[in-house]
């Protein structure tokens, strides 16, 4: 069973459906969020995942991500899955953990990257929508592409429809794509 942790900012929507569809193979070891009120942390209780609130806007960057990094450590995570973590890591943090550090992202990347990709396709008559899995390198959305799922919208469908059907998405693709990166991860670290 290999570990991971989770760092979300909202909701947690993503961050349950990991924990729940990989709970008898993966143990996520920690959820880790950025906002005081955030909803993913009432989803972590009901969970039994343990929860750290670190709060950037009081530590700074270098100081946030610093104690992020120790708790991913002593909590021995190997892999990262960020799930609605509304913040850019530094390469100061992402470089150490290149390939260890996962997003999903709410568009067919490339297009759309960056905060509320739903709506700025929808708003420009975007009618190709889907979700990302991708490793996150120091850009933007802008790490490799590790898997897609599209679907194409009706031009009567309502925004909220249509985000509905990306979480959908999401909740199917991330815990496939992070759950065989973990069986891979444990595979080496028996061959090892």
């Amino acid at each position: 069973m290999a570990k991971y942790a989770v760092l979300a900012s909202g909701n947690g929507g993503n961050f349950e459906a990991l924990a729940r569809q990989m709970r008898d193979r993966h143990e996520c070891v920690m959820l880790i969020y950025d906002r005081h009120k955030a909803f993913a942390a009432e989803r972590a209780a009901r969970l039994g995942v343990p929860a750290l609130y670190v709060p950037y806007a009081a530590r700074g960057i270098a100081e946030a991500e610093k104690e992020i990094a120790e708790a991913l450590a002593r909590a021995g995570a190997e892999l990262i899955a960020l799930a609605g973590f509304m913040r850019l890591l530094s390469p100061t943090f992402v470089v150490p953990r290149r390939g260890r550090i996962l997003n999903i992202h709410p568009s067919l990347l490339p297009k759309w990257p960056g905060a509320h990709a739903i709506a700025r396709a929808y708003e420009a008559g975007e009618r190709r929508f889907g979700a990302t899995v991708h490793i996150v390198d120091e850009g933007m959305d802008t790490g490799t592409v590790l898997a897609q799922e599209a679907f194409d919208a009706d031009p009567a469908d309502a925004l909220e429809s249509i985000e509905a059907r990306i979480h959908d998405v999401e909740h199917r693709i991330y815990p496939r794509v992070v759950s065989a990166i973990l069986d891979a991860l444990a595979v080496a670290r028996r061959s090892a």
